[in-house]
């Protein structure tokens, strides 16, 4: 059901777990899922949680540079691990996100990033999480 002031509506379903299909309905997407620790071709969780990170962060970046009447060229790179909990029960994802703008200070893109992290929806999503870390690289 759709939210009555929402920009934009997908619903997505999964009814084989890791191992089959996930689709966008209404004949969107459709992706060949598959574990993380299988030689199966498909993509799995990690990959589109890094790339819907990567992809909002960015597009963020952009939004806010474009807005100071800024040219310069941003790239989001994200690393995403599966992790076995410590305690044996379990995993987690351990998520870093690096971003860079390219020709500008250091302090300067520093605090661009921060606020593309403060107002970037997937990454509001992660907020307060142990295990992501969104870095400015030079």
């Amino acid at each position: 059901m759709q939210i009555e002031n929402s920009l934009f509506h997908t619903e997505v379903v999964n009814q084989d777990g890791v191992d089959g299909k996930v689709y966008v309905k209404n004949g969107g997407l459709s992706v060949t899922v598959s574990s993380p620790t299988s030689k199966d071709p498909g993509t799995n969780p990690e990959e589109l949680l890094g790339m819907s990170l990567s992809t909002c962060l960015n597009a963020t970046i952009k939004a806010i540079l474009k807005g100071r009447g800024l040219e310069n060229e941003s790239t989001v790179e994200v690393h995403v691990d599966f992790v076995p909990e410590p305690s044996g029960s379990g995993y987690f994802f351990e998520v870093v996100a690096y971003a860079q703008i390219k020709e500008m200070p250091f302090e300067n893109a520093q605090r661009i990033v921060q606020q593309a992290e403060k107002r970037c929806p997937v990454s509001k999503l992660l907020q307060g999480s142990s295990t992501v870390e969104i870095k400015t690289i030079a």
